[in-house]
C-alpha cells in the first residue's frame, strides 16, 4: 500500500511538472494598452513575439519580448505564469530605467492572456516617473520549418 501511495505521489508531481513545460514556446502576441500614468507614454507596443523558456531542472522560466529585458519567474500549475525583472534596467528611452513584470495564463490550446506592466524611474533622481500596462493576447506560433537542403547531384 505504501508503495502505491508513493508511486501515485510521484506521478502527480510529474504531471504538475509537465503542465509547467507546456507553456514553453514562441507566441505571436498583440499588446493593447490598458492604462498609463505617463505623459507622453514612453513606449508604444503593438505586435511582437513573446518567447517562454522553461527550465524544469531549476524550476524556473524566462520570458522574452523584443526590446524588453528578460524576465524570470517560477512555473505554476494550470498554465499560469508570473515573471519579472529583478531590478531597474535601462530602457530604450534616454533618462528612464524600467522594472517589468508579466503574469497571466496560457491555456492548453496555446492561447495567451497576460498582463504586462512597466514601471519607469528617472535615471538621474531614481524617483518613480510613471507606469504603463498592457493586455497581452495571442496564440502559440507555428514552429519555423527548416529550409529543405538541396539534393546532392552527382555529375
Amino acid at each position: 500500500m505504501r508503495t502505491f501511495v508513493t508511486a501515485a505521489l510521484l506521478v502527480a508531481m510529474m504531471a504538475l511538472q509537465a503542465l509547467a513545460e507546456d507553456v514553453s514556446g514562441a507566441y505571436d502576441v498583440k499588446f493593447e494598452e490598458m492604462g498609463t500614468g505617463c505623459s507622453p507614454p514612453p513606449v508604444a507596443l503593438g505586435r511582437s513575439k513573446l518567447v517562454i523558456t522553461n527550465n524544469p531542472k531549476k524550476n524556473s522560466l524566462t520570458v522574452n519580448i523584443e526590446t524588453i529585458p528578460e524576465m524570470a519567474g517560477v512555473p505554476q500549475k494550470g498554465g499560469k505564469i508570473t515573471a519579472k525583472t529583478t531590478k531597474q534596467l535601462p530602457t530604450t528611452v534616454q533618462g528612464l530605467d524600467g522594472k517589468y513584470s508579466i503574469g497571466g495564463k496560457i491555456d492548453d490550446s496555446g492561447i495567451v492572456q497576460l498582463v504586462f506592466v512597466a514601471e519607469y524611474t528617472r535615471s538621474d533622481t531614481k524617483k518613480p516617473y510613471c507606469t504603463q500596462s498592457w493586455n497581452v493576447t495571442g496564440v502559440k506560433g507555428t514552429p519555423e520549418k527548416p529550409e529543405p537542403k538541396p539534393a546532392d547531384k552527382k555529375k
